[in-house]
């Protein structure tokens, strides 16, 4: 059975990055779950880790998959210029949309409506991307580097899985600042997920 799933996923590689992320994802919620909220196996709340796996599997893993696939014919070479280059623009254009839809996302699968989902990217955004700056240029550049491009997503996912316990963070607190520069650029990523 191990082998015909090994074979599978070698097949369809996107699914390997589907199921690292679903797998993933839901763990950086317990973590968050368990250091910060203080809860432990008999008062988790599982349908928030549900809801990751299901971010994770259904929209992460198949848009790093897309992106990594990108990145690696938009820079073919894994030298340590080329690796930055791939994350540095990773930075500055897949992971705005990323923080955006995760905050939209979740926020509508908590059954918010609308407005209350574009408030929290509103509230949440610049503080979130303010550490993704730091976090993912470094863990990005060692992938692009080092680990070879088929096992690349499945890197990006277990590193995923920090970052997650982060948003899980960045989601349960109440953030209530915008600023006035930045409430353009938000409104804007709110507006183009309206067309999604």
């Amino acid at each position: 059975m191990l082998k015909t799933i090994m074979q599978f996923s070698e097949k369809h590689k996107i699914i390997r990055g589907m199921i690292s992320y679903a797998l993933l994802w839901p763990c950086g919620s317990l973590i968050e779950q368990t250091f910060v909220e203080k809860k432990n196996f008999s008062n988790y709340d599982w349908s928030k880790c549900i809801k990751f796996s299901l971010f994770g599997g259904f929209f992460m893993g198949p848009t790093i998959y897309i992106w990594i696939r990108l990145a690696g014919i938009m820079w073919p070479r894994t030298d340590i210029k080329s690796s930055i280059s791939k994350a540095l623009t990773e930075q500055l254009s897949y992971d705005p949309f990323m923080i955006a839809s995760f905050l939209y996302g979740m926020s509508r699968m908590e059954g918010k409506d609308h407005k209350r989902a574009a408030e929290e990217i509103r509230n949440k955004f610049f503080d979130t991307y303010k550490i993704g700056v730091i976090y993912w240029p470094i863990v990005q550049t060692f992938n692009f580097t080092f680990i070879p491009p088929k096992n690349q997503v499945v890197f990006t996912s277990t590193f995923s899985m920090f970052w997650t316990s982060f948003l899980a963070y960045i989601k349960s607190v109440n953030i209530h600042h915008p600023v006035d520069l930045e409430v353009h650029l938000i409104d804007d990523i709110v507006h183009f997920l309206e067309l999604v």
